[in-house]
C-alpha cells in the first residue's frame, strides 16, 4: 500500500515538472517572439507635446555663474529640467550687475542666460547653509559648476562627500583646460578662442590673430557640457551611477575650430588649394595660416559688397562658387563666355584667379540689395548668406515665429528678448521663463522640493544662512 503511494506520488511530481518546464518554455519563447519590444515603456496615450518634457523629472543643482555654466543649465532648463541656482546672498551671479542698461534691476546679461531656472541663496561657509546644500545634494540629479580649480573642494564638495551623500549624483564642470601644465588657470571667452586654436586662424593674412564674435569659448562649451551631462543621465539608466562630468574650454572652442587642424595635417603634404594666397602665389609657413573670409570648405566664397554698403556696414552676402552651379553663376553675372574658357571653366583652372573672379561678381552684387541677391541666387541654387545686423534678427518674424528669439516679461526690467531653444523637438515643446529674481524661490524650494517643516525653515532663516551678512554699524 506505501509502495503505490510513493509511485503515485513520484507520477505526480513528475507530472507537474514537466507543466513548470512546459509554461517556462512557452514564456520563454513568446518573450523571444515579442523581441526588444518587451522591455519598452508604453507609447504614452497623450497626444505629441503634452507629456512633459525630454527632461521632466530631472534636477540640476545650477553652482554656475557669468555664461558658460549659465549656457549649459538654462539649455537644460529649456528641455523640462527643474534647474535650481545656487546664489550668495545679497550678491547673486556676479552679472546680475554687470552692464547693466536698467538701474537697480537685473542686466541682460543675466537675464538672457538664466531663464527657465528657480533662485534660492545660501551661505555655503555657514553650518545651516552647508544642512541646506547637503540636502540638495540627496535629492537633485546633477550638479553643475565652472568655479575656478580647487573651489568646489575647498567649499567641502569633494567628489567623495557627494558621491558618499547621493551615488547617483552627475557632477560636471567646465574648466579653462583639461588636466596638464595650465589647468590651474583661469580662462574667459578670448582666452579660450586664443588657447583652441581659433583666434590664430581668424582675420586677414596681413593683420593680428582676431577672437569672433560667436561666444564660442563660453556658450560654445556650455552646450558640449549639456550634452556630456545627457550622456551622463543616460548611462546611469544603466549603471546606476553618478560620475564626473568635464568640459574644459580650450577643448570646446577646439572642436568648433576642427577643421583648422584638420588643414594643418594637409598642409604636410603641400599649399592649401582653397585658401586665396594660393591663387596669389604667396608661399604658406608651416602653420594653418589667417584666411579672411575663404571658405572653410572645398568651395570658395568671400564677403562681397551689395547695394547701399557706403551707409550701410552689414551690406553685404557671403557668395559661393559651387562648381556645380558655376554656369548660373556665370549666366548671372553676364559673364557666360567663362563657361567654355579654359581659364575659367574648371576649378583648378578659378583657383589662381579668385580675386578677380570675386571682384567680378561684386559688381554685379552691388547692384542689388544683399535680399535681392539672395532672392535671385535661391532660384538657382547658387549657395548665398546675407550679413544680417543684429538689429535685422532681433525684428526678424520668422524668427519669432519658431521660437529662435523670444520676447519674456520681467517684473522689474518689462519686455526684453531672450535667445529661445535652438533645439526644436516635436513631443517637447519648450515654454520660455523669465530669469529669477534672486533667492526668489528659497522658501518655495525648503518646503517643496527638500520637504522641511515650518520650524526647521525658521530655524534655517532665523540662523542667518540665507541672508546678506548684516554690516556692521559705525561707531558714533
Amino acid at each position: 500500500m506505501a509502495k503505490k503511494k510513493q509511485k503515485k506520488a513520484k507520477a505526480a511530481a513528475k507530472k507537474s515538472s514537466r507543466k513548470v518546464v512546459k509554461l517556462a518554455t512557452a514564456r520563454k519563447a513568446k518573450s523571444k517572439s515579442n523581441g526588444k519590444h518587451n522591455s519598452l515603456p508604453r507609447t504614452s496615450t497623450k497626444p505629441y507635446g503634452q507629456d512633459g518634457q525630454a527632461l521632466t523629472g530631472v534636477r540640476i543643482l545650477d553652482f554656475t555663474h557669468v555664461q558658460s555654466g549659465p549656457t549649459c543649465t538654462q539649455l537644460l532648463g529649456y528641455m523640462g529640467a527643474d534647474v535650481i541656482k545656487v546664489e550668495r546672498p545679497g550678491v547673486g551671479d556676479i552679472t546680475r550687475t554687470q552692464l547693466r542698461d536698467v538701474k537697480g534691476e537685473d542686466s541682460l546679461y543675466f537675464t538672457m542666460l538664466n531663464g527657465n531656472k528657480r533662485s534660492i541663496t545660501i551661505d555655503s561657509k555657514h553650518p545651516q547653509g552647508m544642512r541646506v546644500l547637503n540636502a540638495l545634494i540627496k535629492t537633485c540629479d546633477v550638479l553643475v559648476e565652472n568655479f575656478a580649480p580647487g573651489a568646489l573642494d575647498r567649499m567641502g564638495l569633494t567628489w567623495g562627500h557627494i558621491h558618499e551623500t547621493n551615488p547617483r549624483m552627475i557632477v560636471a564642470s567646465v574648466k579653462g583646460f583639461g588636466p596638464g601644465p595650465y589647468e590651474d588657470c583661469k580662462v574667459y571667452e578670448n582666452v579660450a578662442q586664443c588657447a583652441g586654436g581659433s583666434a590664430s586662424t581668424t582675420g586677414f593674412r596681413e593683420g593680428p590673430p582676431l577672437v569672433t564674435g560667436a561666444q564660442i569659448g563660453d556658450s560654445g562649451t556650455g552646450l558640449h557640457l549639456a550634452w556630456g551631462i545627457v550622456c551622463a543621465l543616460y548611462q546611469r539608466m544603466r549603471t546606476g551611477r553618478g560620475q564626473k562630468v568635464l568640459c574644459a574650454m580650450q577643448d570646446g572652442v577646439l572642436n568648433l575650430a576642427r577643421v583648422k587642424l584638420r588643414d594643418q595635417q594637409r598642409l604636410k603634404h603641400g599649399p592649401l588649394s582653397e585658401y586665396s594666397q594660393y591663387g596669389e602665389n604667396i608661399p604658406f609657413g608651416d602653420a594653418v595660416p589667417r584666411a579672411g573670409n575663404d571658405s572653410g570648405g572645398g568651395q570658395p566664397g568671400w564677403i562681397l559688397k551689395c547695394k547701399g554698403w557706403e551707409a550701410d556696414p552689414d551690406a553685404y552676402i557671403y557668395f559661393i562658387t559651387q562648381a556645380p552651379v558655376w554656369g548660373e553663376i556665370c549666366d548671372l553675372i553676364g559673364k557666360t563666355e567663362w563657361k567654355t574658357d579654359p581659364n575659367y571653366a574648371t576649378p583648378p583652372a578659378r583657383l589662381p584667379r579668385l580675386k578677380q573672379i570675386f571682384a567680378t561678381i561684386e559688381e554685379w552684387t552691388m547692384t542689388k540689395t544683399k535680399f535681392e541677391v539672395m532672392d535671385i541666387c535661391n532660384k538657382v541654387d547658387i549657395p548665398v548668406g546675407p550679413i544680417l545686423s543684429m538689429k535685422e534678427i532681433a525684428e526678424e518674424k520668422s524668427l519669432r515665429d519658431t521660437g529662435t528669439v523670444v520676447e519674456v516679461d520681467h517684473p522689474g526690467r518689462g519686455k526684453y528678448l531672450t535667445v529661445g531653444n535652438p533645439v526644436k523637438m516635436s513631443d517637447s515643446i519648450t515654454e520660455v521663463k523669465r530669469s529669477p529674481l534672486l533667492g526668489e524661490h528659497t522658501d518655495e524650494i525648503l518646503k517643496d522640493v527638500l520637504a522641511f517643516k515650518s520650524a526647521e525653515i525658521a530655524e534655517i532663516k532665523n540662523s542667518g544662512a540665507l541672508n546678506a551678512p548684516k554690516k556692521e554699524e559705525k561707531a558714533a
